[in-house]
């Protein structure tokens, strides 16, 4: 956790403030500048965003150098949430402000009535107080709840029975925008944010103020607007209004990872595969593109709705629920060491069924979308795995009369028995295991190679009672 206590070395007076050298300067230009040191030494402006390098990067650095306030546009899933707070890095990692100031006044430039009256107060002596840039960003959901008093601010009912007239700017208690004055402001799926607050945000992006219930002030924010977005033809949910898309310096569009590679990248940082007990959890590469391959099938199916998007939840989730099925057929076995086969990609059915949408009128067409995904993926990861020789020798050892069970209740040692008794196997699989002679992953390559071997069309398959059999073709 950030320690958000203030070095003892900073200033805690505005003379101070001034003896120290510090200068005032805009959130975008300090952003900026910022930006400019990371750019020029090679460094990334944040971590734990994958697969953007050649594609959103660039358009990001772009914008934040030319100082613009952004729309991220992108389907669910894209990581638009995670980029937006992730540029809480480029700010300074201390603000000074006029001390008890709400709206984070800037000490040579207050702008609310208090900061002002105490800075002609006490002069030099104003004290001053640091904050830290984890708390200069704010973020707000868009619900069609919201109203202009959450974001921009409203009349405060117990500074009015205090005493004060109502046209007194110290009535006023401050949304969410100006409090976030000097830093970073993010609204997550604006077009579900009404039109009329959104014309409430007009006045923040072009002339960089608010205005509350008709007061006569004029409170100059210095802030930087983000928003995410879904794509303009997924519409079921709203619209951002012309006038304030206009007022967006750049909309930058993400998208979902564009290989395989960056889709396990991404699963391997987000899952938290399950770690219980004594049971040491091994998931193999071809498990792994299995997984990713199913996302990528499902992104270009013509039965799933591409509008709502298939997130990279997808593979992550498939992935944990993978494990955790692996796990379970383990603790039965009184295994502790396992690997995910075949076998265990049935369960994934409920991972996968409310993250995508299924675009037919018919009843029942959604498991036969997720078995059509399920095996276009373990056919295509398995003719990029194979070799033409190996398989052909394999399929003829089955034509001798051969017969081969898979289940959840065997054992791995059965399936290294089985290996050891077929040396055509042997040879099919040593190239799957990347040198792992344990049973668990013996046993998860051997499946997958019988597995894509029907789905060849080169060995016949009968599946009943959670047992499945491998047969050579009639």
């Amino acid at each position: 956790m950030t320690d958000l206590t203030a070095p003892a070395n900073l200033a805690r007076t505005l003379g101070q403030l001034r003896a120290s050298g510090w200068k005032s300067q805009s959130v975008k230009e300090e952003i900026r500048c910022n930006a400019v040191v990371r750019i020029s030494h090679r460094e990334q402006l944040f971590s734990g965003v994958l697969g953007y390098e050649e594609t959103v990067m660039p358009q990001l650095e772009n914008a934040l150098l030319a100082g613009h306030d952004i729309v991220f546009l992108g389907e669910r899933g894209q990581a638009k949430t995670r980029i937006m707070r992730s540029l809480i890095a480029l700010l300074d990692e201390w603000m000074p402000i006029i001390s008890g100031s709400e709206i984070n006044d800037d000490p040579y430039a207050p702008v609310s009535r208090q900061s002002r009256e105490l800075v002609a107060r006490q002069g030099d002596a104003t004290p001053i107080a640091w904050v830290h840039r984890s708390l200069r960003y704010g973020e707000k959901l868009a619900t069609p709840d919201t109203s202009i008093a959450d974001l921009i601010g409203e009349v405060d009912p117990i500074k009015v029975a205090e005493g004060r007239y109502l046209s007194d700017e110290l009535t006023l208690h401050y949304g969410l925008v100006p409090r976030c004055n000097r830093g970073i402001f993010a609204i997550n799926e604006l077009p579900d944010l009404s039109e009329r607050i959104q014309v409430g945000l007009l006045n923040v992006l072009e002339e960089r103020d608010i205005q509350v219930r008709g007061y006569k002030i004029r409170l100059p924010l210095d802030i930087v607007l983000l928003a995410s977005a879904n794509p303009e033809d997924y519409t079921n949910r709203g619209r951002i209004i012309t006038p304030l898309k206009d007022r967006f310096g750049s909309q930058i569009r993400t998208h979902y990872p564009l290989d395989i590679a960056t889709e396990i990248a991404v699963v391997r940082q987000e899952s938290r595969p399950p770690s219980i007990g004594p049971v040491k959890v091994r998931i193999p590469a071809f498990m792994e593109e299995i997984i990713a391959t199913i996302s990528h099938l499902a992104r270009a199916s013509n039965k799933v709705n591409q509008r709502s998007g298939v997130s990279v939840r997808l593979s992550t989730s498939n992935q944990e629920l993978l494990c955790a099925n692996a796990v379970r057929r383990a603790l039965h076995a009184g295994e502790i060491d396992v690997a995910p086969r075949v076998s265990d990609l049935s369960a994934l059915a409920a991972s996968t069924s409310g993250k995508i949408e299924i675009d037919t009128m018919e009843e029942g067409r959604d498991g036969q979308v997720f078995e059509q995904l399920v095996r276009g993926a373990v056919l295509q990861v398995f003719k990029q795995h194979s070799n033409n020789q190996d398989l052909r020798d394999l399929a003829d050892a089955f034509s001798d009369g051969v017969v081969v069970q898979t289940g959840d209740d065997i054992p791995s040692a059965e399936y290294v028995a089985l290996l050891e008794s077929m040396p055509t196997l042997r040879a099919a699989v040593t190239g799957l295991i990347d040198g792992d002679e344990s049973p668990a992953v013996i046993a998860s390559a051997i499946e997958f190679v019988l597995e894509g071997l029907h789905l060849s069309n080169r060995l016949n398959k009968d599946a009943t009672a959670g047992r499945t059999v491998y047969r050579a073709k009639n």
